[in-house]
């Protein structure tokens, strides 16, 4: 007989995020956008389609401004967001996609969206 322990919520609940890693994710504007771009879509996105939507949301990009996102997300935070499992990165399929746990960051991220307007 096997037993499942449960958190007394939803089976499709994520568990909390720890409150360093929601610091830490939401320390970054370029994550904080990703987040706010991703939280707008169902399923994957490309990646040229999710650059090109959190350049948008800090305002009209450029081609330069394309590349320098891109070279960032690569190296530093995609890794981030993957590792704290609120993103998922298919690099075969060149998609990106947020993941249930990325919920939990929705209300710290309307807040920021707020004190921007």
């Amino acid at each position: 007989m096997t037993t499942e322990l449960t958190h007394g919520g939803p089976a499709d609940t994520p568990p909390p995020l720890p409150p360093n890693t929601v610091f830490e994710l939401l320390l970054s504007e370029q994550r904080r956008y990703a987040l706010r771009y991703l939280s707008r879509r169902d399923g994957p996105v490309s990646l040229e389609e999710f650059i090109d939507g959190v350049a948008r949301l800090q305002g009209e990009p450029t081609r330069q401004r394309l590349d320098e996102l891109a070279v960032e997300f690569h190296h530093n935070h995609l890794c981030r967001l993957v590792g704290a499992d609120v993103l998922r990165y298919d690099r075969d399929a060149g998609t990106v996609e947020r993941r249930p746990a990325a919920r939990a960051l929705e209300p710290y991220l309307e807040l920021v969206a707020e004190e921007n307007r």
